[in-house]
């Protein structure tokens, strides 16, 4: 039997750091990207770490943990960064066991991040008013789910946050954390608040600063205090040709505003 049977998928990473998530079936099948191949019977006997030679590619076999699932994920909404994520999480301070509400879902990359989190004891709900995104989300977190040993509880819900976020709360009786990355945060932030327990937080992902300015004063209506707001920016470096470090070439790091706020 194939070693790596389990998980279901597996991360195959070139040279070059591009990862193609490939499904253990025992099927010969075309996979984009490495041409037309049976995975179970050329992984075989194949550990983690082992170098697989695949035509002209040499690829390393790895089971996946977030950043390979964040990189070989479907892509159709464009997903918030890890840097963003990552201050979701830490300002939120959400761990195991708690209950997060995020609008929307889109392509589930901020709902891996999430997922990883929280555990098998934690609970997420996602709101998608777009179903053509949530079927690309959702395919997205079952690779995790069948691949991860802890995963939370998951709901979906098609539809408007603000017309569904009440649905959502009976799910879990309230939540310590909602997120929203959304057009239009005002009736969102007005219709999730009183679902927030006393000392959960609500985070707003705002690409302009008129939104974030917006998100404030509604979060400040709706008896939450603001405690953080901002931009995180972030410059990548490398090793220059001649030796030495320097800032590699591409766009500087700004991707949206964002905000923290409290119920207390």
């Amino acid at each position: 039997m194939c070693e790596v049977s389990e998980p279901e998928w597996v991360a195959l990473r070139e040279a070059n750091g591009r990862v193609h998530m490939v499904e253990l079936r025992d099927e010969t099948r075309k996979i984009k990207g490495l041409g037309v191949l049976n995975p179970v019977k050329m992984l075989s006997g194949c550990k983690n770490g082992e170098k697989i030679g695949v035509g002209s590619k040499e690829l390393t076999l790895l089971t996946p943990r977030l950043p390979e699932m964040i990189a070989g994920m479907q892509r159709r909404a464009q997903t918030i960064s890890s840097k963003d994520a990552g201050l979701f999480i830490t300002k939120l301070g959400i761990g195991p066991g708690d209950r997060v509400l995020e609008a929307g879902l889109g392509s589930a990359g901020l709902s891996l991040h999430i997922s990883r989190v929280l555990g098998s004891s934690g609970t997420l709900v996602n709101i998608e008013h777009r179903e053509e995104h949530a079927t690309v989300g959702m395919a997205n977190l079952a690779r995790a789910k069948s691949t991860w040993q802890q995963f939370p509880q998951h709901h979906l819900i098609i539809g408007d946050i603000a017309e569904k976020a009440s649905q959502a709360s009976e799910i879990t009786d309230g939540f310590d954390a909602v997120i929203l990355d959304l057009p239009e945060h005002v009736p969102a932030i007005t219709a999730c608040a009183p679902h927030l327990d006393a000392g959960g937080r609500i985070a707003c992902y705002c690409p302009v600063s008129s939104q974030l300015e917006d998100a404030w004063q509604t979060c400040e209506e709706n008896g939450l205090q603001v405690e953080w707001a901002g931009e995180l920016m972030a410059r990548e470096w490398g090793r220059a040709g001649k030796g030495g470090m320097r800032p590699v070439n591409g766009p500087f790091g700004h991707t949206a505003f964002l905000l923290i706020a409290i119920k207390v």
